[in-house]
């Protein structure tokens, strides 16, 4: 069961559960925040409270692809974890050092490390949903998208869904100076979630998805990338441990799991670019890219 929001007429913002079998059905609830509030205050699930709720209903006429897709939860706080998958470790050191793949550097600690990096990636309004237009940094010449599993979580930092994050990035700021890490990860527009909520209960393995990272140029597929969260070195709710420790977490927050699709050293993103993610069982999370405006 994956949930949703899409542009209703009157240009109102409906929320809507979706089958496996393709079948939509309107929630009466404003937003996801409002429905894990509900299903906390009556003892059940998210997946039980939907259930309930869909129980004898009749789906939409039009089909999933016929909606005009939101952001599926607009979250309080989006988080972030770094250097999650050896791929990660690989790319940053190639930053650090200029090139130098033998070179150990903080990246190397941080990988190893009991405490997990994290650290503060977006807020709601700096957050565009499915179809929305990611923004280049304007001081930046080498940035790239950072597609990622990403958690939904409740108040209590319990794990509540999974969606699709791009964590996008720029590796020269970051490169030139790890202090430097909040302007290569946090603009307008730097970060994307969609195109869907898949509910916990209905994932039977999280360290089995398949994530996918497609760009393309001018029409032309310029970068493919595959990787499986079965590569991910920490388990979520270690990060998720972390993130909740002496810290107030909001209902509906987002935490990024880390990358481990990295594109050729050579590239960087440019005006134009589309950019799409993939997680099987989520959805593909489909985002343009323009200049800094």
């Amino acid at each position: 069961m994956r949930i949703i929001r899409y542009l209703k007429a009157l240009s109102s913002a409906q929320l809507a559960a979706v089958t496996d079998e393709g079948k939509v059905y309107e929630l009466p609830q404003q937003d996801f925040i409002t429905l894990l509030k509900e299903a906390e205050a009556a003892g059940s699930s998210p997946l039980a409270l939907v259930e309930k709720l869909t129980a004898g209903a009749q789906p939409l006429s039009q089909s999933l692809e016929q909606l005009e897709l939101l952001v599926p939860i607009e979250a309080p706080e989006v988080w972030a974890a770094g250097v999650t998958y050896e791929r990660s470790r690989e790319a940053r050191n190639y930053e650090a050092t200029g090139g130098r793949m033998d070179a150990s550097t903080f990246y190397d600690k941080v990988y190893d490390a009991e405490r997990p990096e994290l650290f503060f990636k977006s807020t709601a309004a700096r957050t565009v949903g499915p179809g929305g237009e990611v923004q280049l940094r304007s001081d930046s010449e080498w940035q790239i998208p950072e597609p990622e599993l990403a958690l939904v979580l409740d108040g209590q930092g319990r794990i509540v869904g999974y969606t699709i994050g791009n964590d996008m990035s720029c590796r020269d700021i970051e490169g030139e100076n790890p202090l430097y890490l909040p302007q290569a990860k946090v603009w307008k527009r730097s970060c994307s979630i969609g195109p869907a909520i898949r509910l916990t209960e209905t994932v039977e393995d999280p360290y089995s998805l398949q994530i996918t990272c497609r760009i393309y140029r001018d029409g032309n597929k310029v970068v493919e990338g595959s990787a499986s969260t079965g590569q991910l070195k920490r388990k979520l709710e270690e990060l998720t441990s972390y993130l909740v420790r002496d810290n107030e977490i909001f209902e509906g927050t987002v935490l990024m799991t880390g990358t481990c699709i990295v594109p050729p050293n050579e590239f960087t993103l440019a005006d134009g670019d589309r950019v799409e993610i993939e997680i099987s069982g989520i959805g593909t999370l489909v985002n343009p890219v323009v200049r800094a405006s």
